[in-house]
């Protein structure tokens, strides 16, 4: 079998699933979905001059030399509320009572805060002197009518919807979520919850890849388990391949007598983009199309499936919704050597230790395939690229960050 390089893989798997047409869907029902197109903002916040500060709206002027030996006393001629507009102008000599976010009376050009004035019956003493803008709010001082705002590719998070929300729109331009059918394969898996033997295996890996998809905006659709038989595995595939954009099989995906999957796919018409990766764990991943349904053929033991799911599945799902993915890479140093075979790109769980010397150092994970721990509390992957079998202790690789990912708009 002819391996394909990492690069060259993740490429070629794209091709499986196109990114789907945008929808309008209401603002809560975007969270955690991409903008599918630039926004620009529709008016300005604030819309008009208002309050900081509980206090009197006034002219600047007339508070000149004012402090509590010789306060200014102005005449309070209206109280303004937020939501309220002015009954009318301060003229020289006045003041209006105004609350936090209420607009800003013709006339006035300073707001003095409540606690530097004594007010009065009718009248209220400032004592301070407050130069003009003082405690207001300028029209635009956090998003002016006409800049843009927003990109096509940005993740809704909370933050976004109460941008948003800001602007009056109750609901935004979105890609749909790509619908997920997970099939697990294998005669020695056992669901949990029900007795298993030493020589079984509790099926873990169904649990696993929906959670990665609903990570990556997958919503799944499905969850079945199979035994190793070739007409109850045809039938599951065609079945899930059926009612969902994507679906992903785990096990039975190596060579092996009972590893059946790739083969039964062939037979029911699927085109292989992508048949085994020169990726270590992970090696016999397999991209397909069959019909309008990108099939991710992953491998059964749940550390080669993390790797494998990351690297070609998680790209695609995020392509259907409109983006791709940049991961943040910074240079560390090993702080264990590292053999592996030179054809092969090698990915590595690690997290991170800054040294007494700023130095930035790796603290790499047992990396078996079927390790389920390795990516628990992981920060990212250390990559060993193809071309060289060995790594000494210290020296400086990548290493690929989970967090803090940038997102970028595809073209359809």
């Amino acid at each position: 079998m002819s391996l394909s390089s990492l690069p060259a893989a993740r490429k070629a798997s794209l091709d499986a699933l196109r990114p789907a047409p945008p929808e309008r869907v209401p603002l809560l029902d975007s969270l955690g979905r991409f903008l599918a197109q630039d926004l620009v903002a529709s008016r300005s916040l604030p819309g008009c001059p208002v309050s900081a500060m509980d206090g009197y709206a006034v002219r600047a002027e007339d508070s000149s030399g004012s402090n509590r030996d010789r306060p200014a006393r102005l005449r309070v001629v209206d109280t303004i509320y937020a939501g309220h507009l002015p009954s009318r102008p301060v003229a020289p000599g006045e003041a209006s009572r105004i609350f936090t976010g209420a607009p800003l009376p013709e006339g006035a050009n300073a707001v003095v805060r409540q606690e530097a004035t004594v007010p009065g019956e009718g009248f209220v003493d400032l004592c301070v002197e407050v130069p003009p803008g003082k405690d207001l709010r300028p029209i635009g001082e956090d998003i002016l009518a006409g800049t843009p705002l927003l990109r096509a590719g940005q993740r809704i998070e909370s933050s976004v919807l109460g941008v948003l929300a800001s602007m009056g729109d109750a609901h935004v331009l979105v890609r749909p979520l790509p619908r997920l059918a997970v099939l697990a394969t294998g005669d020695e898996l056992v669901s949990p919850g029900t007795p298993a033997q030493p020589h079984q295996v509790y099926e873990s890996n169904l649990v696993l890849v929906a959670a990665m998809a609903r990570e990556a905006g997958a919503h799944v659709v499905a969850l079945e388990r199979a035994r190793d038989d070739d007409a109850e595995l045809r039938a599951a595939l065609k079945r899930l391949a059926q009612g969902a954009e994507v679906l992903v099989t785990t096990g039975g995906a190596s060579m092996g007598d009972k590893d059946r999957v790739k083969h039964l796919l062939s037979e029911l018409g699927a085109t292989f983009l992508v048949d085994g990766v020169a990726i270590k764990p992970g090696k016999p991943v397999a991209v397909a199309r069959l019909g309008t349904t990108a099939v991710i053929v992953l491998p059964g033991t749940p550390g080669a499936a993390t790797v494998a799911f990351d690297q070609l599945a998680r790209p695609l799902l995020l392509r259907f919704q409109g983006v791709s993915e940049e991961r943040q890479r910074l240079r560390v140093r090993l702080d264990d050597g590292r053999h592996k075979q030179a054809g092969f790109t090698s990915l590595i769980s690690a997290t991170l230790e800054t040294r007494e010397d700023g130095q930035v150092w790796t603290r790499l994970r047992a990396q078996g395939g079927g390790h389920h721990l390795r990516n628990l509390g992981a920060e990212g992957y250390v990559v060993l690229p193809p071309g060289r079998a060995d790594f000494a202790p210290g020296e400086l690789v990548d290493f690929e960050r989970f967090d803090r990912p940038r997102f970028l708009p595809v073209e359809p």
